[in-house]
C-alpha cells in the first residue's frame, strides 16, 4: 500500500486534534471559571489545583502521543526522511558532468549578443551598398545564418571543437553522444554550441561584404556551404580545437617543440576575422569589380553608399554585440577581473581606432568621412579581439589607434590593386585581424595567463616584447597567423574559382545592369521609388 507523506501528515494531525478536543471537553465539564476573570489570573489559580495539574499532564501526554504517531507513520511510509534507507553508492562524477549554472547563463547571454551582431552586419552592408542591391544583401545575411546553423549542427562544430587530431575533429557529428558540458568549462554543451554558432555565422557574414553587387544568389549559397561547413571549422580547429596543432604548438612532442610557446587568439582576430577577411578577398578577386566601378588610379573613385544612416547605426550595433564577442569568450562569469578588463579594453581600442581613422582619412581627402570613421572603430574592435585578455587599457588604446590608421591605408591599397570591396571587409577584418593577432606579441603585459570556470589562472602569464618578454610570443603569433591566413586564402581561392567555373558565382551582365534586387529577387527594397536612371530617394522632378 502506497500513501503519500501529505496524506499521512493530515491523518496524524486529525488524530491528535481529536484527542486534544476530547480531553478539553472532559475538563470543561469538571471545572467552571467565571468569564470575567483575566487569563493570567485564571492560569495562576489553575496551577494551584491538583485536578488542573493532572489535566496538564494528560494534555502533554496527548500531544506527545500525537507527535509520536505522526513520526512513526512518516517513518513507515517514507524512511528516506530519516536517512535509514540503504542507497547504492554515488557514482563518481567527472568534471565535464557538472554544469555550472552561472557560467552557462553568462555564455548564453553572450551568445545572444553575438547573434545580435547579425542585425549590425545586415544594416552595415545594406547601408554601404547601392539601393539596387539592398534586398540581395538582406537575403544573403538571413540565408547565410540559416545555412550556418544547420551546417554547424551537422558537421561544423564536430570538425572544429571535438577531439580528433591536430588538423580536424571527428566526433559529435549531428551533436550526438555529447557530454553534459564542454571539456572542463562547466558550461552546458548546447549553450556552448549556441555561442560558437554565432561566431561561425559572423565569419560567413564577413565574407559577403566584399562580394556585394555582382554575386549570384545560388553561387552565394554554394560558397557559404564551403565556408560555414568546412573552411571556418577545419582551419579554426587548428587554433581552438582541444588538440589543434597551433593550440598545442611548442609543447614537447607537438608542432615546433623548440619554440616553447603556443599560438593564442582569445576571441578570434584570426580564427573569425582573418578567416572571414581572406575568404572575402578571394571572392572579390575572382569576381572582379562591379560594372561601372572605376578606380582612383584610372581617374574614378568608389561607388557611393546609398544610406549612411543605416550603415553607421549598424556599425554601432556591432560595437554593442562585441561585448558578447570578447568578454563572453571567457565562458566564465567567475573571472570577474577578466571580463571587466576585456570590456574596458574593447571599448578603448574602438574609441582610439575611430578617431585615428577619422584624422588619417582627413589628411587624404580633407573631409571628415563617416564611412572611414565607422570602419575605423570596427577595425579597432577586430584588432583587440585577440589580445583583449592579456593587454592593459593603455596597450588597448595604442594597438587600437594603430588599427585605425591601418584600415585607411588598407582601403587605399585595395583601391590601388583594383580590388572592389564595397564594405571594406578585407581591410577591417582581414588586415586588422592580422595586426591584432601580432599585437599580442608586443603588448601582453605579463600579468595574465588563462581564464577558468572558477577564476583566472595566472601561473603562466603571457609577456610581450614591450614588457620584457622577448620575441618568443611574437614568433608564435606570427607563425600561427601566417599559416591560417595563407591556408584560408589558398583554399578559398580554389573554392571561388570552382563556383565560378560552374557559371554560378557572378550574375550575368544583363542581370547586374538590371540590378540584383529585381533580377534575383523580383522586388526593390524601396518600391515607391521609380527604378530608372532618374530614380532617387528625392523622387523624380515635377513638371510645371
Amino acid at each position: 500500500m502506497n500513501m503519500s507523506a501529505t496524506t499521512v501528515l493530515f491523518l496524524s494531525m486529525a488524530a491528535a486534534s481529536f484527542i486534544f478536543m476530547t480531553l478539553r471537553r472532559y475538563i470543561a465539564k469538571k471545572q467552571e471559571v467565571a468569564p470575567s476573570e483575566g487569563r493570567l489570573s485564571r492560569w495562576i489559580q489553575r496551577l494551584h489545583s491538583p485536578e488542573w495539574r493532572r489535566y496538564g499532564l494528560v494534555l502533554f501526554a496527548g500531544k506527545f502521543a500525537g507527535l509520536a504517531i505522526l513520526a512513526g507513520a512518516i517513518y513507515y511510509f517514507n524512511p528516506d526522511l530519516f536517512g535509514h534507507r540503504v542507497f547504492a553508492a554515488d557514482a563518481v562524477l567527472k568534471g565535464n558532468d557538472i554544469v555550472n549554472p552561472l557560467n552557462t547563463a553568462w555564455t548564453l547571454v553572450a551568445a545572444f549578443l553575438v547573434f545580435g551582431m547579425q542585425v549590425g552586419f545586415t544594416m552595415l552592408e545594406a547601408g554601404f551598398c547601392r539601393s539596387r542591391e539592398t534586398v540581395n544583401v538582406l537575403m544573403e545575411c538571413v540565408v547565410d545564418t540559416c545555412l550556418c546553423g544547420l551546417l554547424f549542427y551537422a558537421i561544423g562544430f564536430a570538425f572544429m571543437f571535438s577531439h580528433g587530431n591536430g588538423f580536424i575533429g571527428y566526433h559529435w557529428f549531428f551533436l550526438r553522444d555529447v557530454p553534459a558540458t564542454y571539456e572542463s568549462s562547466g558550461v552546458a554543451f548546447l549553450a556552448l554550441w549556441i555561442f560558437q554558432f554565432a561566431f561561425a555565422d559572423t565569419c560567413s557574414t564577413i565574407t559577403s561584404g566584399a562580394m556585394i553587387g555582382r554575386t549570384g544568389f545560388v553561387g552565394d549559397l554554394i560558397y557559404s556551404v564551403g565556408v560555414s561547413g568546412f573552411i571556418y571549422p577545419i582551419i579554426g580547429h587548428w587554433a581552438w580545437g582541444p588538440d589543434g596543432f597551433l593550440a598545442t604548438m611548442g609543447a614537447s612532442g607537438f608542432f615546433l617543440p623548440n619554440l616553447g610557446q603556443s599560438f593564442h587568439d582569445f576571441a578570434g582576430s584570426t580564427v573569425v576575422h582573418t578567416i572571414g577577411g581572406m575568404v572575402a578577398l578571394a571572392g572579390a578577386i575572382v569576381l572582379g569589380p562591379r560594372l561601372g566601378r572605376k578606380f582612383k588610379r584610372d581617374g574614378g573613385g568608389p561607388m557611393m553608399p546609398h544610406d549612411l544612416t543605416i550603415a553607421a547605426s549598424g556599425g554601432l550595433l556591432l560595437w554593442f554585440g562585441w561585448y558578447g564577442f570578447n568578454p563572453g569568450s571567457t565562458l566564465s562569469a567567475m573571472d570577474f577581473e577578466g571580463i571587466g578588463r576585456i570590456s574596458a579594453n574593447t571599448t578603448l581600442a574602438a574609441c582610439a581606432a575611430g578617431l585615428t581613422a577619422m584624422f588619417t582619412a582627413y589628411q587624404l581627402s580633407k573631409t571628415w568621412d563617416v564611412s572611414f570613421t565607422v570602419n575605423g572603430f570596427l577595425a579597432g574592435l577586430v584588432a583587440i579581439t585577440c589580445p583583449c585578455y592579456w593587454v592593459s587599457p593603455t596597450g588597448a588604446i595604442l594597438l587600437g589607434g594603430i588599427a585605425g590608421i591601418i584600415v585607411v591605408f588598407g582601403v587605399e591599397l585595395l583601391e590601388w590593386l583594383r580590388i572592389d570591396d564595397p564594405i571594406g571587409a578585407v581591410p577591417v577584418h582581414g588586415i586588422c585581424g592580422i595586426w591584432g593577432t601580432l599585437s599580442l606579441g608586443l603588448f601582453a603585459v605579463g600579468k595574465y595567463g588563462a581564464t577558468g570556470p572558477l577564476g583566472p589562472d595566472n601561473s603562466t602569464a603571457l609577456t610581450g616584447l614591450f614588457y620584457g618578454g622577448g620575441t618568443t610570443l611574437f614568433k608564435a603569433q606570427f607563425i600561427g597567423s601566417t599559416i591560417m591566413t595563407l591556408a584560408t586564402f589558398g583554399v578559398s581561392l580554389a573554392l571561388m574559382y570552382a563556383v565560378d567555373a560552374m557559371g554560378l558565382l557572378r550574375v550575368s551582365r544583363e542581370g547586374e545592369i538590371h540590378g540584383l534586387d529585381l533580377h534575383e529577387h523580383g522586388i526593390s527594397a524601396y518600391p515607391e521609388y521609380v527604378i530608372t536612371t532618374l530614380g532617387s530617394p528625392a523622387g523624380l522632378p515635377v513638371d510645371k
